[in-house]
Parts: structure tokens; C-alpha cells; sequence
């Protein structure tokens, strides 16, 4: 198990996990960032030092004596009683040992309820423990909505500065500028005396050449001003705060330890610059990182509470949860967001967790839909009230969107892996401020022209899923006025469409190659950058124009045998905001490759409940179009480009390679660093460990028989032999270490012997050389291991680690094996 890592055999400056030794430079998401600045708590490790147990080894080592005794008088040193710090926990960039924290877990679980019934103290602290995850839960969900409501009302405040401000307070935006006037006309609802465009304060008039163009200005002026925050801003303060953040989150997750990337100054940074990404107007959406934000604020939180603080799988249990409050107060979908969680994030969900993700999500919902950031009294971002029903022949044409979206979404993930491909091996890298700037102001240049890219993400969306009513203003409902046109409430027949209809389709057709381009180069940039949005965005552009040549063709052609029965001239046949909604589902299904969380979110979004099975049939398709160019989904296609230690559950292992095949070492490798029960010293086992770079190490009865008796790792070990030469008397480098249960015989005046047996891991998991390697994948995946032994007939061969298993699923796919960074 290669660990950069550990890179010295002595411990000095290992105690603390957030010590200023580990100072090397780590590539993540294709930035280089320094760890050499101390985050404020230790996010991903174990918050200080963990008291060690001899449940701690995998499980298998129970009650056996943990002691570090020495033959002398000196004093004994009981792990049991005297606290080893450190023990137990994990190095940055590392894998976590699912096996050992459940088995913790479990022997902490057992030891409260046996107390619970020997006094009223102790069963009031075992209610309160069994209490604590529902209390943690609450909290999670109050902080992620409070946050999110936030985040949601200063982007749109931010977004309404690009064109104006408002005189009588310039904290409204434009919509809540407006509600007091008594001047504003249904037409124009959104001109009020008391907003002012800055052609209007600059010049005095809001028409002519000179307003457009002091207009334009000012709006690239801001967008470029927001970019340049939000980007200087990640740079300075969190690295960690760029981009999505689902591709890390699933990683971590899986039990990967990425130290502050959920740290406080992640959250604090990436709140206030995913305000300023939004605003600015580029090609990108707040949902994803709403995500890494409320998995920020749960892990901030765990730290209130001891059974998370030292536990790392009960902590992403939480973590699981808090995904699923992500997506929740992003689209105000609490369920679909516990499916997203569930299908797309989470490694390890059991119905426990599922129960509080339940609870979290909803407590999130209420807590946003108190502070009703869109002040429609609604928690659904798009909602939509379409009043003719779909008809079977329609299933077609949704059909045709999902093989749309399928197809968007493999060009959209080789679009974009290539070009951050490109940023990561070229010079393009080195400058993330100037290809933000750029791709700012290209984006703010060609966007201001054209209302429909002017717009926010979300308001072109809402815009593309309405219904036109009798009263819209819309240029989308630009339709022909006909003086026998019939409505039936809200409900408009179809209407040949009019000059203001082929005004729109033509913009939202240059919106539709614009987004499409821009978004390409946007994802993955050094600011935060969500991918839902946009997406959607793509999706509804193609969905409403297909929709209206559709109730076009119908209207001049409702002789037709597929409109016949159904589509009367005078009726409302077709509704374009629906294919909008179905073409969404369809593109984000594409590029992400959800499927029932999808579907979900999506009828949560709009209350189109009615429209559940074309939005199933348009999410399907796509995703069986997308899979045969690839079966990777664009987060997924992220954790392999940054080389993140994942094993992926959806990906298939066909090959019919053996243990024996991927073990190392391989035949021209050394031999397989070892440590034996008895017979090694202090000074022989420190040399062994400063000369290689391993995890950890097998233990042995002898290097002659090399039978299997358990494992030690590197982080353990060291921390166990400082300790000793700390505080018990005589251990030198002649001292002998042992692991056996018995002490052997010594002789008189020989220095006091170390016993380390009670950090070892006695049961590790085992396989033989002629285990199949797709049985050796799925051990892997569902037990979350870090590293399994190799055996012969009981003799130790090899060892196979997670890293191990991914460069040979690399290799047998024709990729650099070499890309899979971490242990």
C-alpha cells in the first residue's frame, strides 16, 4: 500500500492530524493546493485523538491484551487505560477501514447498553446517545436551509444589479422594488418608477443607441466584477470551495479522507462565492454545490457530538443524509433529493439512514419554504399548472427528446473531460483568474443581446415550462390573435403562431448553441459550478421548440390520422411548456445518468404530477442513449479524471483475471515487507517502516514459514512505539517487539520487550491466490475495504489494496493506469 504520504520512519509531528509538517502539494479537481495552512477542525479525520480500544482491529481482536510491558519494574502501558493519541485515526488522503469503525461502532453501542441498566445516569446518557443522530439530523437541516434561503435571495438580488438599482433601497431586488408601486401595468410588470436601469441614472433616459449600449457596459462591468471576486476569493481562502463538489463528496463517501475539504472555511467561502458565480452570469447553477454546502455544515456539526466526532463511518452516514438536504433546499424536492442520495452519492445508505435523510430533508424544506426566498409562498422553484392533459402519440416526440438529451449528455461529458483534460496538462492550468475573466466576459458579451441568455438559469427555465394565458406578455406567446379563439379558464386553444413567436424561437435557437458551447468550458472552472441548471436549460431551449412545432403542426394539420379523435380544431392539443419540462428531465438525465431520483425532483420542481410517465419515458431513453457511448456519468467521469480511489458499483468487472494476477509484489518485485510476531526490535521494525512507503504491514509467525497472523498499520504502529519510548521506561532500539498473546522468555539483564498485540487487526480479510477477481471487486465494494492479504494454503503471498484493484481495472480498459493518484 504506496503511501506518499509517510515519508520518514520517526513520529515526531504525526500526533496532530492538522500538523504544519504535511506541506505537500496535492492536485485535486486540477488545482494545486498547499496543506500547509491548518484548517480549524480536522474534517475528515478524527477530531483529535481517539481512544483506543482493543475493539479497534478489524473486528477479530476482542478482548486480547493491549498491553506495552516491559520485563522490568517499569511502568506497564495499558491502551486500555492510558490513551494512545492518535490510534485508531487516519492520515489526510487516505482510505477509511469501514470494517473496523462499525466493528467500534458496535462494541460502543454494547458497552452503553449494559451500563444503561446499572443506573439511571447511565441509561439517561443512553438515551441521549440513541437521541443524538435525530437531534444532529435537526440541526443539519435548519443550517442547510437557512443557508440555502440566503444564498437564493442574494444571488437574485445580485443578478437584478447587472441592469439597475432600486432608489428607495438598493438591498431589493427588482420584483420586491416593484410590489409597492402603484404605477406598474400587467404589460409591463416589470417597469416601476422606483426601479432605475444605470442608462436611466447615467444618462437620464432609458432609450436610444447611447442607453443600450451604457447598458451593455454596465453589465459586463458587473459580471466580470462578480467573477473576479468569486474566483480571487476560492484562490485566497479555500481551493476546496471550486466546482461542484459532488465528485468529492461521492469519494468521500466511499470512505476516501480529504482533510478540510468540509472545513468551515470551505463552507463560509464557497456560501458567498456561489452567490457571486450565480450573479455573474455565467453558464452554471447553485445545486450541486448546495450539496457540498450542507455536507459542509453536517460535518461541521458532527463535532458536537462524540459518536460522530470519532467515528468516521457513522460521520458519512450523516454526510449521506446531508446530500440528500442538498438537493432538497436546491429544488425544494425533500423526497427526490433523499432518492438523489440514495442513487447517485451514497456509498453505504442503511434504512437508518434513510430515515433521517427523510427527516432532514424535510426539516430543511420547512426551514426554507419560512423564509420563502421567491417570494411566491411556494418551495418549488419552477412551479407549473398545465391544463390540457398528453396524449399517447406524444409519447413519440418525448421519446425523440430523451434521445436529445442522451446524446447531449455523451457529447456534453467528452466534451468537457477533454477540455479540462486540456486545462490540466497545458498552461491554460496555470492561470484559473484569467480563463475565468474570459469566459466571463465572452459569456457577458454575447449574452446581453439576446433576453432569453440575458436572463438567470433559473428564469429562462420558468420561463420555457409556462402555459400561455389570455393575459401573457411573453414572446413566446406571440401567437396570432384569432376573434374566434375559445379558452376554457387559463386554458388557450392553439393558435397559428405570430411575429413575436418567430422572434423567440430564433433567439431561444442561438440560446440553445450558445448554452450549449459555453457550458462545455464553464464546468470545472476554479469557481463554483453547478451543472443542474444549466442542463435543465439545454434540455427546455430544445423541449419548447419542439413543443411549438408540434401545436404547429397540429394546428394547420389536425386532419392528420395522429391528431385525429383527439385534436379538434379550437382545442388545446398541445402544451410546449410541457415538452420543456420532459426535455430537461431528458438532458440532465443524460449528462448525470439519474433515473428515479430524476423523475422524482423533477415532478417535486414543476407539480406536474400528471406528467410522471413521459417525464420516465424522455429520462430513460436518455440514459440508454448516453450509455452506449459510455456508461460513465459526468461525476463519475470527474472521480476518474482527478484519480480519485472509487470503485465505481455501476461499473462491471468481465475479466477473468485471478488474486493472484493483481497481488503485489509481483514476480519481479522484492519480497513482501513483513513484520514477525517475535524476534524483531524497536530499532529493526523503525528501519523497515522509515524504508518503505507502505500503510501498513502483515505480521507473521517467522520469515521462514510467512504464516498469516494478522495486520498492523503504519499509523498505528509508530504512534504505539513513540508512545512507549515516551512514557515507559527502558524501551530502546534493542527492545524486542512482540505480538504474541504470551510473553516469551528473556533474558535478565535484556532491555523491557514491547507488546503491540493489541493494535494489531488478528482476523483481516483474506482471499486465496485462485480467488476470481470479479468475487475480489465485490468483497471490495461491499465491505469497503482498504487492503486484502493474499494466502496459500494459510502462507501469506501478497497483498491486494483498493489502489491495486483500480490500476488494473485502468489497465484492462486501455487507460494510464498511473492516473489513480491516492491510496
Amino acid at each position: 500500500m504506496e503511501n506518499p504520504g509517510y515519508r520518514s520512519g520517526s513520529f515526531d509531528g504525526h500526533h496532530h492530524p492538522s500538523d504544519d509538517d504535511d506541506d505537500e502539494m496535492v492536485d485535486i479537481a486540477g488545482a494545486t493546493l498547499d496543506f500547509s495552512s491548518t484548517d480549524d477542525v480536522p474534517p475528515l479525520s478524527s477530531g483529535g485523538y481517539e481512544e483506543y480500544s482493543s475493539s479497534s482491529s478489524g473486528g477479530g481482536s476482542g478482548g486480547a491484551a493491549g498491553r506495552m510491558n516491559g520485563g522490568g519494574p517499569s511502568r506497564l502501558v495499558d491502551p486500555l487505560e492510558d490513551l494512545v493519541p492518535g490510534v485508531g485515526t487516519y492520515e489526510d488522503f487516505n482510505t477509511i477501514d469501514w470494517v473496523r469503525e462499525k466493528s467500534k461502532d458496535r462494541d460502543r453501542h454494547r458497552e452503553i447498553t449494559n451500563k444503561s441498566k446499572q443506573s439511571t445516569v447511565a441509561l439517561l446518557h443512553s438515551v441521549s446517545d440513541a437521541f443524538s443522530g435525530w437531534l444532529l439530523m435537526l440541526l443539519v437541516g435548519l443550517m442547510s436551509g437557512a443557508l440555502a434561503g440566503g444564498i437564493d435571495i442574494a444571488a437574485h438580488w445580485l443578478t437584478d444589479m447587472k441592469g439597475g438599482v432600486c432608489l428607495i433601497g438598493f438591498w431589493f431586488n427588482h420584483e420586491h422594488c416593484c410590489w409597492k408601486s402603484d404605477k406598474t401595468t400587467f404589460q409591463e410588470r416589470d417597469r416601476c418608477p422606483q426601479w432605475k436601469t444605470w442608462a436611466e441614472l447615467i444618462t437620464g433616459t432609458s432609450e436610444g443607441a447611447f442607453a443600450y449600449i451604457v447598458n451593455y457596459m454596465m453589465y459586463i462591468f458587473w459580471a466580470l466584477l462578480f467573477a473576479l471576486l468569486a474566483v480571487t476569493l476560492v484562490r485566497a481562502f479555500a481551493p476546496y470551495a471550486c466546482g461542484s463538489g459532488i465528485p468529492e463528496i461521492k469519494t468521500i463517501l466511499s470512505g476516501f479522507i480529504i482533510r478540510g475539504y468540509l472545513g468551515k472555511w470551505t463552507l463560509i467561502i464557497k456560501t458567498i462565492t456561489l452567490v457571486l458565480a450565480v450573479s455573474s452570469g455565467l453558464s452554471l447553477g447553485k445545486e450541486g454545490p448546495l450539496v457540498h454546502v450542507a455536507c459542509c455544515c453536517a460535518n461541521i456539526l458532527c463535532h458536537l457530538f462524540t459518536k460522530y466526532r470519532k467515528n468516521e463511518a457513522k460521520r458519512r452516514e450523516v454526510l449521506s443524509a446531508a446530500a440528500a438536504v442538498g438537493v432538497s433546499v436546491a429544488f425544494g424536492a425533500p423526497i427526490g433529493g433523499v432518492l438523489f442520495s440514495l442513487e447517485e452519492v451514497s456509498y453505504y445508505f442503511p434504512l437508518k439512514t434513510l430515515w433521517r435523510s427523510f427527516f432532514a430533508a424535510l426539516v430543511a424544506a420547512f426551514t426554507l419554504r419560512s423564509i420563502n426566498p421567491f417570494g411566491n409562498s411556494r418551495l418549488v422553484l419552477f412551479y407549473v399548472e398545465f391544463h390540457a392533459p398528453w396524449h399517447l402519440i406524444e409519447l413519440a416526440p418525448f421519446i425523440l427528446l430523451g434521445i436529445f438529451g442522451g446524446l447531449w449528455g455523451a457529447l456534453f461529458i467528452r466534451a468537457n473531460i477533454t477540455w479540462c483534460k486540456l486545462r490540466k496538462t497545458t498552461r491554460l492550468g496555470r492561470y484559473p483568474v484569467l480563463e475565468v475573466l474570459v469566459v466571463a466576459a465572452v459569456t457577458a458579451v454575447v449574452a446581453f443581446p439576446n433576453s432569453y441568455t440575458r436572463m438567470s438559469g433559473a428564469e429562462l427555465i420558468s420561463e420555457l415550462f409556462n402555459d400561455c394565458s389570455p393575459l401573457d406578455s411573453s414572446q413566446l406567446c406571440g401567437y396570432q390573435q384569432l376573434s374566434n379563439t375559445s379558452s376554457i379558464g387559463n386554458s388557450l386553444a392553439d393558435r397559428p403562431a405570430g411575429p413575436g413567436l418567430y422572434t423567440a424561437l430564433w433567439q431561444l435557437s442561438l440560446a440553445l448553441i450558445f448554452k450549449m458551447l459555453i457550458t462545455v468550458v464553464t464546468f470545472g472552472m476554479k469557481v463554483p459550478s453547478g451543472l443542474f441548471i444549466p442542463s435543465m436549460a439545454v434540455g427546455a431551449i430544445a423541449g419548447r421548440l419542439l413543443g411549438v412545432g408540434m401545436e404547429q403542426l397540429a394546428y394547420y394539420n389536425h386532419d392528420w390520422f395522429i391528431f385525429k379523435g383527439w385534436c379538434s380544431p379550437g382545442a388545446d392539443c398541445i402544451t410546449p411548456g410541457l415538452y420543456a419540462m420532459v426535455g430537461a428531465a431528458a438532458c440532465l438525465g443524460g449528462v448525470t445518468r439519474m433515473t428515479v431520483s430524476l423523475v422524482v425532483i423533477m415532478f417535486e420542481l414543476t407539480g406536474g404530477l400528471e406528467y410522471i410517465v413521459p417525464l420516465m419515458a424522455a429520462t430513460m431513453t436518455s440514459k440508454w442513449v448516453a450509455d452506449a457511448f459510455g456508461r460513465e456519468g459526468i461525476y463519475e467521469a470527474h472521480i476518474r479524471l482527478n484519480g480519485y480511489p472509487f470503485l465505481e458499483a455501476k461499473e462491471e468487472f468481465d475479466h477473468s483475471s485471478l488474486a493472484a494476477d493483481v497481488m503485489r509484489p509481483r514476480r519481479a518485485d522484492p519480497a513482501l515487507a513483513v513484520l514477525t510476531q517475535e524476534g524483531m526490535t524497536v530499532g529493526e521494525v523503525e528501519s523497515l517502516v522509515e524504508n518503505t512507503l507502505y500503510s501498513g504491514f502483515p505480521v507473521v509467525v517467522s520469515q521462514e514459514s510467512q504464516r498469516l497472523v494478522g495486520f498492523i498499520l503504519r499509523r498505528d504502529l509508530l504512534l504505539s512505539i513513540d508512545t512507549a519510548r515516551k512514557r515507559q521506561e527502558g524501551v530502546v532500539s534493542s527492545s524486542l517487539v512482540v505480538f504474541t498473546e504470551h510473553t516469551p522468555p528473556q533474558a535478565d539483564d535484556a532491555p523491557p520487550l514491547l507488546r503491540l498485540r493489541g493494535i494489531m487487526d488478528l482476523s483481516p480479510f483474506t482471499v486465496t491466490d485462485h480467488t476470481p477477481m470479479d468475487i475480489t471487486v465485490d468483497i471490495f465494494r461491499k465491505l469497503g475495504l482498504r487492503q486484502c492479504l493474499v494466502t496459500h494454503n494459510g502462507r501469506l503471498l501478497g497483498i491486494i489494496t483498493k489502489k491495486d484493484i483500480l490500476k488494473h481495472m485502468a489497465q484492462i480498459s486501455n487507460r494510464d493506469p498511473d492516473s489513480i493518484l491516492f491510496n
